[in-house]
């Protein structure tokens, strides 16, 4: 994978560069949030792990710009332990995961891993179908009644998820384990987030709303009856 890395403190980001092209990824860095943006949008990489507090631009900008730039890249970001605030608006920005400091190699390397590949379970067909909502999984994209809606990597994979088996109720324990791979460190508040996101970009503005939740049971996508 190619993977950029945008953290200010030049002995973290050199570790982690070595450690990641240690396992094959071509890594580089950069120091500066602004510096780290321009490097992103100019050449996608395959993921980012941004670190949220940087100079010039700090992570969270640096993630709104990607988004509203329709980025195509994978972003883990880091935060201090502790700064839940934080982690939250980052998820919420558009950020596909995160990871607290300070942090093992090993860890990141898993995290890394797992964003790098396709985490939804394969669909049967390349073109997924509810309603009126479509996803063309082969070239991950979406739209509703023809409107083509942009959705972050980590939202695709969830959306593929629900689309595979409409009407199936999803635990947020399940979705956790199918998307995120992680059967540790179960965070519900990290599901909740990529559904509210979800629904702001699939339901709003239509009359019927496809995602829906079953109070204490989970989510599924269904078509109105």
């Amino acid at each position: 994978m190619r993977i950029l890395v945008i953290e200010d403190e030049p002995q973290l980001a050199g570790h982690v560069t070595r450690a990641l092209t240690r396992r094959g990824h071509t890594v580089t860095a950069r120091h500066d949030g602004a510096e780290g943006l321009q490097a992103a949008l100019a050449d996608p990489p395959d993921l980012i792990v941004l670190d949220l507090n940087l100079p010039t631009l700090d992570g969270l900008g640096v993630l709104a710009k990607l988004r509203q730039a329709a980025s195509p890249s994978r972003v883990l970001v880091l935060t201090a332990r502790g700064e839940v605030e934080h982690r939250v608006k980052g998820l919420k920005a558009g950020a596909d995961d995160y990871l607290t400091k300070p942090f093992s190699i090993e860890e990141l390397a898993a995290r890394v891993e797992a964003l790098g590949r396709r985490t939804a379970a394969p669909a049967a067909s390349d073109l997924l179908k509810v309603a009126d909502l479509h996803m063309d999984v082969q070239h991950r994209r979406v739209a509703r009644a023809g409107k083509p809606i942009a959705l972050s990597p980590r939202e695709l994979d969830v959306l593929q998820v629900l689309m595979q088996e409409p009407g199936r109720v999803f635990s947020r324990t399940e979705l956790c384990e199918r998307v995120w791979q992680r059967d540790h460190e179960y965070d519900t508040r990290t599901v909740e987030i990529f559904i509210t996101r979800l629904r702001k970009k699939i339901d709003a503005g239509f009359s019927t709303p496809l995602i829906q939740t079953l109070r204490s049971v989970g989510y599924t996508l269904r078509p109105p009856a």
